[in-house]
C-alpha cells in the first residue's frame, strides 16, 4: 500500500513524462481538460487539470472526486505508483478492473496514444 505522498509523487513524475512525450503521445497530452485521480486504498482523491502538456494537481482531499472532472481515474495506491514506474501494464490493469479510466469518447481516443 502506497502513501498519499508516494502517490503524490508519482503524479508529479507521471506529469514529467508526459512532458517529455513526443509524437501522437505529446498531442495527446496537449488537451486542456480536467482530471481527477482517486485513490481507492487511501480513499483520497488528486483534483487539477492536464494541460500544457502536464498535470497539474490543485486540490487534495479525503473521500472521492467532489465534482466529475472531465478525465477521471480510480485505482489503489499501489497500483499507480506501479504504473508511473512501468512495473504495471495499463491495458491488462484496467481490463481486469484494477484500474478505472472514465472520460468522453474523444477524450479516451486521444489518451489511448498516451498507454
Amino acid at each position: 500500500m502506497a502513501t498519499i505522498e508516494e502517490c503524490r509523487t508519482a503524479l508529479e513524475k507521471f506529469s514529467e513524462n508526459l512532458r517529455g512525450a513526443e509524437g501522437d503521445a505529446r498531442d495527446a497530452a496537449a488537451m486542456d481538460r480536467s482530471v481527477s485521480c482517486h485513490v481507492t486504498d487511501l480513499d483520497v482523491t488528486f483534483a487539477g487539470r492536464l494541460m500544457d502538456g502536464r498535470i497539474e494537481v490543485h486540490d487534495t482531499f479525503p473521500g472521492p472526486p467532489r465534482e466529475k472532472a472531465q478525465i477521471r481515474l480510480a485505482l489503489a495506491g499501489g497500483d499507480l505508483v506501479a504504473l508511473v514506474d512501468g512495473d504495471l501494464d495499463f491495458a491488462r490493469a484496467w481490463g481486469s478492473g484494477r484500474v478505472k479510466l472514465e472520460a468522453g469518447l474523444r477524450d479516451l481516443f486521444r489518451l489511448r496514444k498516451l498507454l
